[in-house]
C-alpha cells in the first residue's frame, strides 16, 4: 500500500500530530501540503483544505490508516511518542491473532492504526480464509516488555487502508472482482481483502456506514494508493475497470477510479 492522502483544515496541529506524536518523518512542504512517512516512502500527505465540510462518520470515507512497523521495538518507541506527545488520542488495542494493533484517532478524528504482524508461520488458513481475533492487549506492558531506544528506530510502511462503506456486495464487486484482491476474512459487517497472501491490505466496513451513498467533497480521506508491481498489472487493470464500465484517469504510471462511494483509489507501479 502506498500514500493515504487526507484534506484538513488545520494543517499545523496535523502535521504536529503525525511528526510529533507518530514520529514521521516530514519529506516534503509546501504552503498548503506536508509529506510525511519514511525516507523514499511517502505514507501520510496532509492537504489543506479550509472550506470543505467535516467528514460525516456515519458516511463513506476512511475507517483507519495502518501503518505497520517490522518490530515490537519500533512499535514500542511509537506508542511512546503517542503516550508522551497525545495521550487523549489513544482509543484502543487488540491482539488479533495475526497482528498486535493499537488505535489512536489524528485531531481530525481520522482513525488511524499502529501495529505490527506476527510472524507468518503462526498465521492460521482455513479454507483459505486467515483466522483473526480480537483479544486484550494492554498497551503498557506491551512498551513495558518491549521498548528499546536503540532499537525503536526501524522505519515503518503503510501496512493497510480500512474502509467506511455502504454496502459490502458492492465493495466485493469493485475491490474484488473489478480491481483484483483476494478476500482473506469476513465478519459481521466487514470484508477484509489482500494481495500474495498477507493477511490484509484492504478492508470494508458497514459497522457505522450501513446504507451510506456517494461522499461530497468533505475533510478525511482525499485518495489512497495501491501500488502495483509493474506496468503489466496496470494495464490489466485498466482493462477490467473499462470492461465493468467503471470511468479512470490515466497517467504515466498511475490510473485512479472512484470506488462505488466515490473514495478514490490511486494505482501506481510505484510509491512516488
Amino acid at each position: 500500500m502506498g500514500a493515504v492522502l487526507l484534506n484538513t483544515a488545520r494543517l499545523a496541529e496535523m502535521r504536529a500530530f503525525y511528526e510529533d506524536a507518530v514520529g514521521l518523518t516530514v519529506l516534503a512542504e509546501s504552503e498548503g501540503e506536508v509529506s510525511l512517512g519514511r525516507p523514499g516512502e511517502e505514507l501520510i500527505r496532509l492537504v489543506n483544505d479550509p472550506d470543505s465540510p467535516a467528514d460525516t462518520p456515519t458516511g463513506a470515507g476512511l475507517y483507519h490508516s495502518a501503518i505497520l512497523y517490522p518490530d515490537a521495538a519500533s512499535l514500542a518507541g511509537a506508542l511512546t511518542g503517542v503516550a508522551q506527545q497525545a495521550p487523549s488520542s489513544y482509543q484502543g488495542s487488540a491482539d488479533h491473532a495475526v497482528s498486535l494493533a493499537f488505535y489512536i484517532g489524528d485531531p481530525d478524528g481520522n482513525g488511524v492504526e499502529l501495529y505490527m504482524d506476527r510472524p507468518r508461520a503462526d498465521w492460521e488458513w482455513v479454507d483459505g480464509r486467515v483466522t483473526m481475533g480480537s483479544a486484550a492487549l494492554d498497551p503498557n506492558q506491551f512498551i513495558a516488555d518491549n521498548l528499546d531506544p536503540a532499537l525503536s528506530a526501524a522505519e515503518p510502511t503503510m501496512g493497510h487502508v480500512h474502509l467506511r462503506v455502504g454496502e459490502l456486495g458492492a465493495a466485493r464487486a469493485f475491490y474484488v472482482d473489478v480491481l483484483g484482491f483476494d478476500v482473506t476474512s469476513e465478519t459481521d459487517g466487514a470484508l477484509f481483502m489482500s494481495a500474495g497472501g498477507y493477511h490484509h491490505h484492504l478492508a470494508a466496513n458497514t459497522w457505522n456506514s450501513a446504507g451510506a451513498g456517494v461522499r461530497g467533497a468533505s475533510l478525511g480521506l482525499r485518495e489512497f494508493t495501491v501500488i502495483l508491481a509493474d506496468g503489466a498489472e496496470l494495464d490489466a487493470a485498466a482493462a477490467r475497470l473499462a470492461g465493468a464500465g467503471v470511468p479512470y484517469q490515466r497517467e504515466d504510471g498511475a490510473l485512479s477510479a472512484q470506488d462505488p462511494w466515490g473514495n478514490t483509489v490511486r494505482l501506481a507501479t510505484t510509491a512516488g
